[in-house]
C-alpha cells in the first residue's frame, strides 16, 4: 500500500516520523499571581476574624445587658418588699399603737421616742459598731453612694409543716426571719450600702441585717452596683428644721398645711437632720412617705460596644431648677452622686430608678 502513495506524501511521512516529540512544559503560578492569591486569602481571613470579633462583642454586650437587667429587677423587687415591711408592728404589740378617737393609747414603759423605721445617710461609708452601722466619712467605697436602713417588727411567728419557725417576712438578704422580737422596741434592721467585695474587688450592694443590737456583718447582695442614691419623699418637712405638728383631722383653711401623708418634696438624708436635736430629727424621719432609689450598675470589662466617656444620672436629668434648691436635687451638684461620670473602662452600665411608697404608718402613735 505504501507503494501506492505519491512520492511527495511518502517523503512527508518519513520526515514526520523522524521528528522527536517533546513533552509539554509543566504549568504553574508566577510570583505575582501567588502574592495576589495570598493577599486575597489574607483579606478573607481578616474579614472572617473581624466578623467573629464583632459577633463575640455583641454576644458579650447582650449577656452583660441581660445580667444588668436581672440585677436591676432583683434590686427593685427586694427594696420594694423591704419598704413595704418598714414600720410594720408585731401583732403582740399592736395595741401599744392603737388609736382611740384620733389619740394614741400609750402603754406604760413604752419608749417615748423609738428610732424611726426609715433612716439614711447621704454620701457616706458604712462603719460597723452600731445597730445601723452609720457611716462616718463623706466618701463611700465607690464614690458618693448613700446608706439606707429599714426597721420593722417581724410578724407573729408560726411553725410550718417541717417544724421550721417562720415569720413570713424577710431581711435584706432575702432570707426568712425566724427570730421574733422580745419587746416593742426590738425590731429587725436591714442596712443597705455600697462597698467593695473582698472576693473579686468589685463594688456591690451590701446588706447587713439582724435584730436590734445584733446586726450581722454585711454581705454582698448584688454585684456591680457602683452608685446607690436615695432621696426621701417627705410630708411638710423644712430642710434641717423641726417639723410643725398639725393633726390630720384638724380642719384648717390651707390644705397644704395639713398632715395629709402625701410627699410634697424629695430631700436628701442630710436635709432631714436637725443639728443637735435628735427628737426633731426622728420626727422628720417619721414624715417620710416614699423613697426614690437611683442606682448605676456595671458589667465586666469589655462588655461595652465602645469606650467613650459617659455621664449617668441615677435619678434622671429632670430637676425642679438648676440652682440645686431644696427638694430639687434629682441631678444636682448639691448631691455629687446624682451626676456620675465613671472612668472609661469599656464596661457596659445601666441606670435603674424606681420609687418605693411606704404603706405602714411611720409615726408609731407619736
Amino acid at each position: 500500500m505504501t507503494n501506492c502513495l505519491q512520492p511527495a506524501t511518502r517523503a512527508r511521512m518519513k520526515s514526520a516520523s523522524l521528528i522527536r516529540v517533546k513533552p509539554l512544559r509543566q504549568q504553574g503560578l508566577t510570583l505575582v499571581e501567588l502574592m495576589v492569591a495570598m493577599a486575597i486569602s489574607l483579606l478573607i481571613t481578616l474579614a472572617a476574624v473581624a466578623a467573629l470579633i464583632v459577633s463575640r462583642q455583641g454576644f458579650t454586650a447582650l449577656d452583660a445587658s441581660s445580667q444588668l437587667r436581672d440585677n436591676g429587677r432583683f434590686a427593685a423587687d427586694l427594696l420594694q418588699r423591704l419598704g413595704g415591711q418598714a414600720g410594720y408592728l408585731n401583732v403582740d404589740y399592736v395595741m401599744e399603737e392603737a388609736r382611740l378617737y384620733g389619740k394614741p393609747v400609750k402603754v406604760t414603759g413604752k419608749a417615748t421616742d423609738p428610732e424611726p423605721s426609715v433612716m439614711g445617710v447621704n454620701n457616706a461609708k458604712r462603719i460597723a459598731g452600731t445597730d445601723f452601722d452609720w457611716g462616718k466619712s463623706d466618701t463611700s467605697d465607690s464614690g458618693s453612694s448613700d446608706i439606707l436602713a429599714f426597721r420593722f417588727s417581724p410578724a407573729l411567728d408560726f411553725t410550718d409543716s417541717s417544724s421550721t419557725r417562720q415569720t413570713g417576712m424577710i431581711d435584706c438578704s432575702g432570707n426568712p426571719i425566724r427570730d421574733v422580737p422580745s419587746d416593742s422596741t426590738d425590731r429587725s434592721i436591714s442596712v443597705l450600702y455600697v462597698a467593695i467585695s473582698p472576693t473579686d474587688n468589685e463594688p456591690a450592694l451590701f446588706c447587713a441585717s439582724g435584730l436590734a443590737g445584733a446586726v450581722a456583718a454585711g454581705q454582698p447582695l448584688i454585684q456591680g452596683v457602683e452608685n446607690f442614691q436615695v432621696l426621701y419623699g417627705v410630708d411638710r418637712v423644712t430642710p434641717n428644721a423641726a417639723p410643725t405638728v398639725v393633726p390630720a383631722n384638724t380642719d384648717l383653711p390651707s390644705v397644704d398645711a395639713r398632715d395629709d401623708a402625701v410627699p410634697d418634696r424629695y430631700l436628701r438624708a442630710d436635709q432631714i437632720t436637725v443639728s443637735g436635736n435628735t427628737v426633731a430629727t426622728n420626727a422628720n424621719w417619721r414624715r417620710v412617705r416614699s423613697i426614690r432609689i437611683g442606682m448605676v450598675l456595671r458589667g465586666p470589662v469589655g462588655s461595652a460596644p465602645d469606650r467613650t466617656s459617659q455621664t449617668f444620672y441615677p435619678f434622671g436629668k429632670a430637676k425642679a431648677s438648676s440652682t440645686g434648691t431644696d427638694g430639687s436635687a434629682f441631678a444636682s451638684t448639691d448631691d455629687p452622686g446624682t451626676i456620675f461620670s465613671p472612668t472609661t473602662d469599656g464596661r457596659l452600665r445601666q441606670v435603674v430608678t424606681f420609687t418605693i411608697h411606704l404603706r405602714n404608718d411611720q409615726k408609731h402613735g407619736l
